[in-house]
């Protein structure tokens, strides 16, 4: 049911109020999603089930009533973002209030949710986000920036990508694989051995997993590459295309793809695009784009088929590296990014595209020189530690780690995300990193019972921090993208917003 307030909707609790008390039952389970999107035109189906109580709650308002409604924190990300909070402030919807983090009163759950006050028409500024008075709240709960999701830029284009699809480990020489497909190694250095053409066509190969472990980010496999070739063109390697066509055309004939069936002696992606981005360069950055744990780019020489499981940056200087890698980037990245669990997945489309990089950072010699001394730092660190990415960043993020060398590490990271914000002019912005869990794990606050799991420590900004830096770089996605910085708040007749509803929780 619903609390009335001020001619709105205060509070919700019970089953979502859908017009007419016979429509769930002929929405049935398989259904229900279908009608759900029938109902809320541009939603989306991957929405949480929130943002559609929030859509049937504004539906039912009457002009210039207001509701209140406690949230999971998803309602201002994503695919619920749009569904819900975009699409109200779009079509008349005025956010009023709002609270983005609260913990939920009770040790039962470490749970953690947003509280939001939306009025049906205009209303007279100030608002009131986490507190403070603003003349905006969008529908990320920012006080700046647009409603929807940051545009591709054009200055991007052409940068950054997947890596390479090869689709058959047939192709590949590797003395991990335990499927039995692949070749041995010492099988690829017979091949070569009798025949040194055969080295024309076999590349090193490398994924997320041996940049992450490897403290010098060295592959373990190597494969077979034909790139465009013809039938015709392929077979002047006879001992490569014979294992390929052994070990690889049986299962591509079982593909559903024609070309892949009739290309069977191709990578099923061969990333054209991006080996010709990279032409010219002696080296790239790469991140892991699938279940990653850490937000971290390391160097690779050009010359090496990346794996798909790789997100590629035609990018070679340090300057490039000290802006993807500070935490300017990573609040965006992790914001926008597609998620497999906890773990990070860096994407072209999502993370590099519409990310709005500082005016003329390429050029700039202090990013290029912290850059250059972080990367350098790090890569010495991880030797003598026998250490990858991952295992160095472990001990980078855990609290209890007071080594003089992560110490170190840690100072230079700060002094590159400071260069960073100089970059943009944000020289306002003096942050303050600190340890801080990324969420309570609901086993903390169990009694007398003790987490299994690593706790999320993170050694970062201050969520106002980050929520500051966001709503700059969003304002920026819409400014370089030619659509302005959102809509602007507009006076209205409604009373001022002491003498509304108190905000829930409070």
């Amino acid at each position: 049911m619903f609390t009335r307030a001020n001619g709105g909707f205060d509070v919700f609790v019970g089953n979502p109020p859908f017009a007419g008390k016979n429509t769930i039952a002929a929405a049935n389970r398989e259904h229900y999603l279908e009608w759900l999107l029938e109902t809320h035109e541009e939603s989306h189906g991957n929405a949480d089930l929130v943002a559609h109580f929030y859509r049937r709650a504004f539906d039912l308002l009457r002009k210039d009533g207001t509701f209140g409604l406690i949230a999971t924190n998803t309602i201002a990300q994503g695919d619920t973002r749009g569904t819900g909070l975009r699409w109200i402030r779009q079509h008349g919807g005025t956010i009023y209030a709002a609270r983005k983090r609260v913990k939920w009163p009770s040790a039962a759950a470490a749970v953690i949710v947003s509280v939001v006050h939306v009025a049906k028409g205009e209303l007279l500024a100030p608002y009131d986000l986490d507190g403070r008075p603003v003349d905006l709240i969008t529908a990320f709960l920012f006080h700046t920036g647009a409603d929807d999701d940051p545009a591709r830029l054009a200055e991007n284009a052409n940068k950054s990508f997947q890596g390479s699809i090869v689709l058959g480990m047939g192709f590949t020489f590797d003395d991990t694989d335990k499927s039995g497909t692949a070749s041995s190694l010492a099988t690829m250095e017979k091949l070569i051995h009798n025949n040194q053409k055969n080295a024309d066509c076999v590349f090193p190969y490398i994924g997320y997993k041996e940049v992450a472990s490897s403290p010098r980010h060295t592959n373990h496999r190597f494969v077979i590459n034909f790139g465009q070739m013809t039938l015709e063109q392929a077979w002047r390697w006879p001992d490569l295309m014979a294992i390929v066509e052994a070990k690889v055309k049986p299962e591509r004939m079982d593909n559903n793809r024609e070309g892949y069936r009739k290309y069977w002696w191709h990578f099923g992606e061969k990333r054209r695009e991006l080996y010709d981005a990279i032409r010219g360069l002696d080296r790239v950055l790469v991140a892991g784009s699938q279940a990653s744990s850490h937000f971290a780019f390391a160097f690779l020489p050009r010359g090496m088929v990346y794996s798909s499981n790789l997100s590629v940056i035609a990018a070679d200087s340090f300057a490039v590296f000290a802006t993807v890698q500070s935490r300017v980037h990573e609040v965006w990245t992790r914001f926008f990014m597609s998620t497999m669990k906890d773990d990070l997945a860096y994407t072209p489309t999502t993370c590099f595209e519409p990310f709005p990089f500082s005016s003329g950072f390429e050029a700039s010699e202090d990013l290029e020189r912290i850059g250059q001394v972080y990367y350098e730092f790090r890569a010495v660190l991880m030797v003598k530690n026998v250490e990858g990415l991952t295992d160095t960043y472990n001990r980078f993020h855990d609290p209890d780690e007071q080594s003089p060398d992560i110490a170190k590490l840690r100072e230079l990271h700060d002094a590159m995300d400071r260069a960073v914000l100089d970059a943009y002019g944000w020289t306002d912005i003096r942050p303050t990193c600190q340890f801080l869990l990324d969420y309570e794990d609901e086993d903390d606050d169990a009694p007398g019972k003790a987490s299994k799991k690593r706790k999320p420590w993170r050694y970062r900004w201050p969520d106002d921090v980050r929520d500051e830096v966001l709503a700059r770089l969003l304002e920026l996605n819409a400014k370089r993208a030619g659509s302005g910085g959102g809509r602007a708040s507009v006076a209205a007749k409604r009373p001022p917003l002491t003498s509304r509803a108190t905000p829930l929780l409070d």
